[in-house]
């Protein structure tokens, strides 16, 4: 890292992804629909019933060839030439690395990536679906390298690290008041600026807190022509 460059260190959620026709938990026509969290998106569901969980993650694996990445990643990705620029996501998808983006640091997981069922440090390259009978190396059933819930967000030390030495902390289509970005935070050094792009913000500007309610397109296109020190 260049310690002469400004560190800007993006927080990204659903909402940068959903521009690019990314389903979201929330869509009332997404693949989420018809499914209860629990059943495809936790150890027990795998356990319950593999099938289901391995149909789900393939169809949004899939998806995954549809669709790319949207003006913002973009955007992000091109601030590398002027800055220092890490990306924390919540997100699953590849979009911000197809973008362009080096430093990219993946909370819940990424879904071209598969492990074992038993082993979360054998990870694998996984562009293709995943099939009942598909062994890791160990000889265990592979399963999505998602952290599902009730299960631990191994990399959320090194994001934390991370923010910490941020000179500014942009926090884009996700909630600031839960988990990972209330804990994140708290780890942003006093003197840097925030910024919060959302269509529905969740809390009011305050001292080094600015908050662009758009879209995240508009939102960093926004951020990167007005804000930023050149």
């Amino acid at each position: 890292m260049d310690k002469n460059k400004h560190h800007i260190v993006f927080l990204t959620g659903a909402g940068i992804s959903q521009e690019s026709g990314i389903s979201t938990f929330r869509d009332a026509n997404g693949l989420w629909n018809n499914h209860k969290i629990e059943e495809v998106a936790s150890p027990e569901g795998f356990e319950k019933n593999p099938q289901l969980v391995l149909d789900f993650y393939n169809a949004r694996r899939r998806q995954l060839d549809e669709v790319v990445p949207n003006e913002a990643h973009h955007l992000i990705a091109q601030l590398e030439t002027k800055y220092n620029v890490t990306v924390i996501t919540q997100n699953i998808d590849d979009l911000h690395e197809r973008a362009g983006s080096t430093n990219v640091l993946h909370l819940h997981g990424e879904l071209r990536k598969s492990r074992s069922s038993r082993n979360a440090n054998l990870i694998y390259d996984c562009n293709q679906d995943i099939k009942l009978g598909d062994l890791a190396s160990d000889g265990n059933q592979l399963r999505p390298h998602i952290v599902w819930f009730g299960e631990e967000v191994t990399e959320i030390e090194k994001a934390i690290a991370i923010t910490q030495s941020a000179d500014l902390f942009v926090i884009v289509g996700t909630s600031m008041v839960v988990h990972p970005a209330a804990s994140l935070l708290l780890a942003v050094p006093l003197d840097a600026q925030t910024v919060y792009i959302d269509t529905n913000p969740d809390v009011e500007e305050g001292i080094n807190l600015l908050v662009i309610k758009e879209k995240a397109t508009i939102g960093v296109r926004m951020l990167v022509e007005e804000c930023l020190p050149y």
